[in-house]
């Protein structure tokens, strides 16, 4: 759980990231910028700020930033109502991301695995993506991605998108956000 300062904090802080990125944003949007600590009250070392332009039954769009070093934890989405889950391209706008998927481990990987948590990262072929490189996942795909040294704001185009189905590695993780006073 964080604050509502802590969140309210991070909301200020993801607008000037978009706003560096070249990021247009409307007052209708500002508001809706979700802040996501997983429910493991960490959020510079674990979390995510999104911003959902348009979900439908068919399309998802959204920019997803990262505080230097934050990470978003270990998980994938799920085959869901016959749907086969969601298929997601990373487009990178700012800064450095280091996205893990399955296969031959990185040699020498540039993310730092949040400590204590090590068992719940399990997947470790690093990407880097740089501004104006992507990657594609397929449905169901083990995945996890930690923002370089100067944070990262990367655009996500998907197919519907379910947060509230996504299963994550670690058993403590709670996708929606807890605001203490909300």
């Amino acid at each position: 759980m964080i604050t509502r300062e802590q969140y309210e904090e991070a909301r200020r802080r993801t607008l000037e990231m978009l706003e560096e990125a070249g990021i247009a944003v409307t007052p209708e949007e500002r508001e809706r910028i979700e802040v996501a600590d997983f429910g493991l009250g960490e959020l510079e070392r674990i979390g995510l700020q999104i911003l959902t332009y348009v979900n439908t039954k068919r399309v998802c769009a959204k920019e997803l930033v990262l505080f230097p070093g934050q990470t978003c934890p270990e998980h994938r989405h799920p085959p869901v109502e016959g749907e086969p889950g969601k298929e997601e391209t990373f487009r990178c706008r700012r800064g450095e991301v280091y996205l893990y998927v399955p296969g031959e481990p990185a040699p020498d990987p540039k993310a730092v695995v949040p400590a204590g948590r090590e068992e719940y990262f399990t997947v470790r072929r690093e990407i880097l993506l740089r501004p104006g490189e992507q990657f594609t996942l397929p449905p169901d795909t083990l995945h996890w991605f930690q923002a370089g040294p100067r944070g990262a704001v990367v655009s996500e185009f998907s197919t519907r998108s379910r947060d509230e189905t996504d299963l994550f590695t670690d058993p403590e993780i709670r996708r929606a956000p807890e605001v203490e006073g909300a």
